[in-house]
Formats: structure tokens, sequence, C-alpha cells
């Protein structure tokens, strides 16, 4: 365990938040906020996170050598592969290795990378046409911060990749244009879809053409058993015939056989395609082989197996294809927030409104939205009024009135007025960014229920030859010839499928994760997404948590001769410099009420007990009991204690040491806390309220929310003490809170759930957001972690019963009972069916409503 050097909480370094380097040492972090404070000049950032889509996956045996292949590379830390997902999550040192060499890692051992690690510009650049030109041009873009990768061609053509926060494309197209070059732009195309689009055509062609040869060769092949006629000279001419419809169909399959072959020779590991190229290969070479001989008068009836080794490649390539088109509904949920974005917005330069690409608008920018127009980036409004559709963050349907100075959320859509606004946050910063980054993110991670399907993986291929090899020499020593040894080899390897254990885990969490961010509830990564079910303690921070963190001014109580507005005056001009929320409540009723005040003197402000200063000559004392008592101020008999059990917090006023007033500030609870606490106690979980109010307010209010555990007069710093009471008793705590001061709490439960407040999501203190900012979500988020947690252990189930009942029956343990189990052809349909309908139960939980009371 290593401290975190801001608020000293222990911090586990293989869970630590953020990991940073400097003079020499490494520093662990438990949230964004301690980062930021203790953050220098010579603060170097050592670990970085990059999210890399694959394509040609075809079993978690790949996924298991592109994680081995990774892991070889200096500098990465760790590497995590989702099959489902077709995605890498790694961390890695960018002082020692690089994005590129990483995804170089990944395409050396066969397999393809969508390379979209920043935003593809596509330029036809004038006047690049020779070597010399092209030179200048690069050394310009090298300058560049976010220029992630490029593509120079002599023929003007130039590809560029960049990282959208840090650059844009008016940046890139100005210093070609400084150089002395014309860069005209080329339609911008998103590279994972087209990807992910072309691979599916290509199957649904393999398909399609490997149909049209199948059928035949299932006639030539097997119609005579049917009773179907076959003509004379088919007859005569079989051997050829099935040859050359079987040729094709091993051509269209050639993708098993490359990746098969590329998998153990640069791996030195054998996956599913290795099986599938080994079984149809096997079946193919031996039926060639039999057919030689025929044509060479040696023998006069051969046993042909064209049809298993051509049929097989047709029924695996169907198999793919559904799969490839099933998992891509898994990631829906990406594709839909993405898709609330807008394509363009209008901003005012030089006095004039350009429509621009959403990628060229910057921070600083004024932004013009028209009524019915999605707004392109978030920003403040600087000019007019109008109300905006907010449902896509908050999910309330009714638009929002918006005026001057206040917050505007990019994707989100104006529906009456005209207004412009100033661009604050935009590519990668903005609130839609983060949150389609968040989901991203934990689609590509992986839950710990998930390493023994992993571990089985790693061995499941060699194991599978090795039963297959045991098969057809038992067999052969029993006597049934080498062509139902043969038959049975076969169907071991091809029956076999680890596709399914792979897809079991990480679909349902992609699936999870999707309904949860649809709903605003934001999961990290996978492993919370397992835990949270697992809760059975919940803490809530009491303000801004349990209650609206706005506390009002609801009691003046005057015990001197000075009157209301005088005590409100003079309570105001001492508060006035003070960020605590109880100040701003008596500053605001000041101003409404239009009470005059100005600056006093001697202003001191002392923790957890108020403040002193001078006004008007006098000193004056404004806090707790405590501050009274150290000063000395007599304290008469009072309504101090009724007002607290009324859950108000009290301030005590002194002017000239003698108090005068007692100031009662209430910070009312939300409207569904009281729903919450009593739909978590039906869930049999135990509630408990933590805050640094004394124990009559604390309990006044624990009261009327129903809630009986309450640890009251905390301070911030000391909250994840007690959290960590609680987890040495041995429960699974869950706190919740607003993600600031809350931070050490928040990263020592065992779940972590921030209060979002639908303009920052990227509240890194927390396992688990609630973007809406709504407390019903805990119990949702909550109920999600079961639901999915059922479907992963229905999944695994599954995906074991089929392998390890389908493995003996293809080996023909339970002949001749289920000898026709022995057919390749049949093992092939049941190896296709049993990753589509793993897929398929996943998606079925799209199906998933919010319980309600």
């Amino acid at each position: 365990m290593s401290k975190d050097p801001v608020c000293g909480m222990e911090v586990d370094p293989k869970k630590a938040k953020f990991k940073i380097n400097k003079d020499g040492k490494t520093n662990y972090f438990c949230s964004k906020h301690c980062l930021e404070t203790f953050q220098g000049k010579n603060t170097k950032f050592i670990l970085q996170t990059a999210i890399v889509q694959i394509t040609g996956m075809s079993c978690v045996s790949c996924a298991a050598t592109i994680e081995k292949s990774i892991k070889t590379l200096k500098g990465v830390s760790e590497a995590n592969i989702n099959f489902a997902a077709e995605k890498a999550n790694v961390k890695y040192n960018p002082d020692k290795v690089g994005l590129k060499e990483i995804e170089d890692a990944i395409e050396s051992v066969g397999y393809n990378v969508v390379r979209k690690s920043g935003q593809i510009l596509k330029l036809k650049i004038i006047g690049m046409d020779n070597p010399h030109c092209v030179g200048i041009i690069n050394s310009a873009l090298n300058k560049i911060p976010g220029v992630l990768d490029k593509t120079l061609e002599v023929t003007e053509k130039a590809s560029i990749t960049f990282d959208s926060s840090k650059t844009n494309i008016t940046k890139i197209k100005q210093i070609i244009v400084d150089v002395g070059y014309k860069p005209l732009e080329e339609k911008e195309i998103d590279r994972e879809k087209a990807e992910r689009a072309n691979e599916i055509n290509d199957l649904k062609k393999r398909v399609i053409l490997s149909f049209l040869f199948a059928v035949p060769l299932l006639y030539v092949s097997m119609g005579h058993l049917v009773g179907l006629p076959i003509l004379t000279f088919i007859q005569n001419n079989s051997a050829i015939i099935q040859l050359l419809l079987t040729t094709p169909l091993l051509f269209l399959g050639s993708q098993f056989f490359i990746k098969g072959t590329t998998a153990i020779i640069k791996a030195k590991t054998a996956n599913m395609d290795t099986l599938i190229a080994i079984g149809t290969g096997s079946a193919y070479i031996y039926s060639l082989v039999q057919s030689i001989l025929l044509w060479s008068g040696i023998i006069s009836s051969p046993k042909l197996y064209y049809e298993i080794s051509g049929l097989l490649i047709f029924f695996i390539l169907l198999g793919r294809y559904f799969e490839s088109v099933v998992k891509g509904k898994t990631s829906e949920a990406i594709k839909k927030l993405i898709g609330l974005q807008a394509k363009t917005g209008i901003v005012i330069r030089n006095g004039k409104e350009v429509e621009v690409p959403l990628d060229e608008i910057i921070v600083g920018d004024i932004v013009l939205v028209k009524p019915g127009q999605k707004i392109p980036v978030d920003g403040i409004l600087v000019n007019g009024h109008s109300s905006i559709d907010e449902s896509m963050i908050s999910g309330e349907s009714i638009p929002v009135e918006k005026n001057k100075g206040d917050k505007i959320i990019g994707s989100t859509i104006n529906k009456t007025g005209s207004f412009t606004f100033k661009a604050t946050k935009v590519g990668s910063e903005t609130v839609l960014a983060q949150i389609i980054s968040f989901v991203e993110e934990a689609q590509a991670s992986k839950a710990p229920i998930q390493k023994l399907a992993d571990q089985i993986s790693a061995v499941f291929v060699p194991v599978v030859v090795s039963i297959a090899i045991l098969s057809a020499i038992v067999w052969l020593l029993l006597g049934y010839g080498l062509p139902f040894a043969l038959n049975s080899f076969i169907a071991v390897l091809i029956i076999a499928c680890p596709c399914a254990l792979g897809l079991a885990t990480p679909t349902a969490v992609m699936v999870g994760t999707g309904i949860g961010a649809k709903n605003g509830i934001l999961i990290r990564n996978a492993e919370t997404l397992q835990k949270a079910h697992e809760i059975d303690t919940i803490i809530f921070d009491k303000t801004g948590t349990l209650t609206k963190g706005k506390p009002e001014l609801t009691d003046i109580i005057l015990l001197g001769d000075l009157k209301e507005k005088e005590i409100l005056e003079i309570a105001a001009t001492i508060e006035n410099k003070s960020e605590h929320p109880l100040a701003e409540a008596i500053v605001k009723s000041a101003k409404e009420k239009k009470i005059k005040f100005s600056e006093p003197t001697n202003f001191k402000s002392i923790t957890g007990q108020g403040i002193t200063a001078t006004y008007k000559n006098k000193s004056i004392l404004l806090g707790n009991i405590t501050l009274m008592k150290n000063n000395k101020i007599l304290i008469k008999e009072t309504n101090i204690e009724a007002l607290e059990n009324d859950g108000k917090t009290v301030m005590l006023l002194a002017v000239k040491k003698e108090l005068v007033a007692l100031i009662a500030v209430a910070d009312t609870p939300k409207k569904e806390s009281k729903e919450v606490v009593a739909h978590l106690h039906e869930l049999g979980k135990t509630v408990i309220m933590i805050t640094g109010d004394n124990k009559r307010t604390a309990n006044a209010i624990a009261k009327k929310l129903g809630i009986n555990n309450v640890l009251a007069e905390i301070h911030p710093e000391d909250k994840a003490n007690e959290v960590k009471k609680l987890q040495k008793k041995g429960h699974k705590v869950a706190m919740v809170g607003d993600g600031i001061n809350d931070a050490p709490a928040l990263t020592q439960a065992d779940v972590g759930i921030a209060i979002g407040s639908g303009t920052d999501v990227a509240i890194e203190s927390g396992d688990i957001v609630l973007v809406k900012n709504d407390l019903r979500d805990v119990a949702m988020a909550i109920d999600l972690s079961k639901f999915s947690m059922k479907k992963i252990k229905q999944n695994l189930f599954w995906a074991f019963f089929y392998n390890s009942i389908g493995i003996p029956l293809a080996a023909g343990v339970f002949y001749p009972f289920t000898g026709w189990l022995l057919n390749p052809i049949i093992a092939g349909a049941a190896m296709a069916f049993s990753s589509v309908s793993v897929v398929s139960n996943s998606l079925l939980m799209k199906k998933y409503k919010r319980k309600k009371r």
C-alpha cells in the first residue's frame, strides 16, 4: 500500500486512480482532486490508457494471443482484450512505448487494428507533388501537439490522425498554409464503423458464395443417401466434381488457414482458427489422397470426405456472420451516444456567422444557436434566453429555461429562442464526450468472474487437439478404421469452441453498462458492475447528497436590542467573504431583502468554529457554541436545542462580547431521499448518514428520512476512516457523495457512487457516477448489477455445459447411441449455434426495466 501525498489515505497501487512520477518518486492518488492539488510544474505522467479497436479475432484464444504480444512490450503495465467488444484496453508508459508500437504488436500476430486513436482528417494538399514537399509538410505537422499519425503521398493526398482535445482541423490546415501549400478537405470517414461494416459485408459475400458451392456439393456427395436421383455422369465423376466444388470453398475460408498458421508461427500458440484449419484441412487432404489413388487405379472405392471440409467452411462462415451481426448490437449504447452529437455549429468570426464542423469549434468561440438546433459544445450563455431539452442528461422531458450566465450542455436541443454562448469545453472535454469515454472504457474492461474462463481458454486449444488425437487413436485401436477415426478427430476439433466462454461475460457487461448509460448511470468498469450487488451497507453524505445542498435562512432569534434588519446586515457583511453554503444562505437572504452591506475588517475564519471580524468599529463573532465559549461569551437560555431538533443549523452572533441573536439555516432534503432510504431498507441494505453537522441536527434530518444510523460531527478527512471501520467488520460498503470533499471516502469504499452535476461527469473518485443527480439511481445501479451477474452466470453455465457435453459426444463416448454426433458437419453447426446463443442471451438484457417500489 502507498499513501496519497495530499489526503494521506492509503492507496493500493494497482487500484490507484492516478499515478505520476516526480523527482524520481512514484506517487499514487485516490482522486483527481488530490492529483490537481499536488501537481506541480515538473510533474510528469508515466501511465496512459489507450483503447484500441481490433478486427479479425475469431475466438477468445485470439484475445489471449494479442494480450501476450502486447505485454512483451517494455513500458506496458496492463493489457486486457475484450473479445466481444473487439477492443484492447492498454495502460502504458508513453516514455517507454508508443501507441504505434502497441498497434504494431497486435498486427504482428495476424490481426488488424482500426487506427482510430484520434480523429482522421483527409486532405488533398495542392503542391505536395514531390518528396521534398512531403518532407516540408511532415516537419510542419510534427510541430503540432496532438498530431498522432500521418500519411503523406506525392499524389497530393494526406491522411492525418489527431487528438481533438489538443488540436483541431483549423490549426492543422493553417500550418500547411503557413509553409506555402493549399489544403483541401475531403469527406471525413468513421474508420471504426467502416471497418466493422466491411468485415460484416465481407462475411456476407463469403456466406453467399459458399452457399452456391455447398448446395451442389451436398447433392453430389450425399444426395443418394436420401433417394435423390443422381445422373450417371455425376456418379462416374463424383471425386473430381467434389474436388472442384470443395476447393473454392477452402479459398473462401482461407482466413481460417492464414490466421491459424500465423498464430502458430508468430505467436507460438494455437487458436480456434487453428482447429478449423486442421479439421477441414485433414478432411480435404485425406479425400485428395483417396482421389489420387482412385485415378491411379490403386483403389476402386475411395472414402471421400470433401463434403465435411466444404460444408464445415460454409457453416462456420455462416456462424461467424451471425455472430458479427449480433455482437455489433451489444455496443449500440455507444453508437446511440455518438449519434447524439451535433455535426456542425454556427460561430461568430469577424462579425459574421460561419457554419463550421464540430471539430473546428475552439474554446472561447462565440456560438450561435437557433431554435430546433442541437447545441454543438459546452459553454456559458452570454446573450439571449431560451428553453433547452436536456433529457439526454437529466432524463426530464420538460425543457429547462436558460438565461445569461447559465451553463449550456453540448448535444442538448434548443427548443425556442435564439442565443449565443461562449464555448468552454470542446472535443473530449464535453459532457457527452466524457460519457462516451466512460462507457467505452467500461465496455473494454474485464470482470473478475471472467478470470476462470480466461484461464480455461488459455489451455483450451492444446487440450482439444490432444483429445481429438486421443479419440482417433482409440477408435483405430478398437478396429473402426481410419475413416471413422478421422470423423471423430475432426468432430472434436470443430465442436470445441472457446468463443462461447470468451463471449459470456463481456457481452453481458457491454449490454449492462449500456443500459446504465441510457439511464444516466455511468459504471466505470466491469469489476464495479460485478461488485455493486454485493453491497450490504450504504453510506450517504448529507449535504448535497441527501439534501439539496442549498441552505436557506429560516429563523433569526433576537436576544438583544438590535433589530432583525441590523442583525442581517452584520451577518451578511461578515459572511460575504466566506464560501461556506451556510454563508451563502445568509448573504442571499440579505440581498433579497435589499439590505446593503459593506466590507468588514480584521476578517478571520476559524476552522470548525466560525468567523471573527470588525464592523463599524465593533468586534463581531459569528459561529457555533465552541466559538462563543472560547471567547468567553455568555450563552443565556435560548432556543438552540429546539431549532437543532428541527434539523436546522444554528449560528450565534455576538457584538462587543454580547450575544445578540441566533441565526438558523436549514438544508432541506431532496424530494426522493426518503423514498430511496425506504427502498434500500426493503432490499435489506443498512443505510447510514454521515455529516459534519452536530448530532442533534443530524439526528433530526435522519429521523425525517427514516435513517436509523447516523455518523455526525465527522470531518471530511475522517470519512474514509469510518468506511474502513465498517469494512474491517466484514461489511461491503458503498459510499454515496458529491465526489469532491468526499473523494477519499468514495475511493476507500468497495463501490464509490459519485453524484454528477450534469455538467461534469468526469468525477475520478467514483466507481459509479449518477449523471442525473437522482438518488433513486443508487437502487437501480445495485439492481442492474444483480441482473447483469445473473445473465453472466447463465452464459458461463451454458458455455461450460456446451463444451463439457459436446466434446465427449463428438469423441464418441456414447457411441453408437449418439453416433450421428460424430458427423463433423453437425459439430460445425453446433459450434456456430453456441456463440450466437450466448450473445443472444446477453441481448435479452435490453428488456430490463427499472424496478419500482
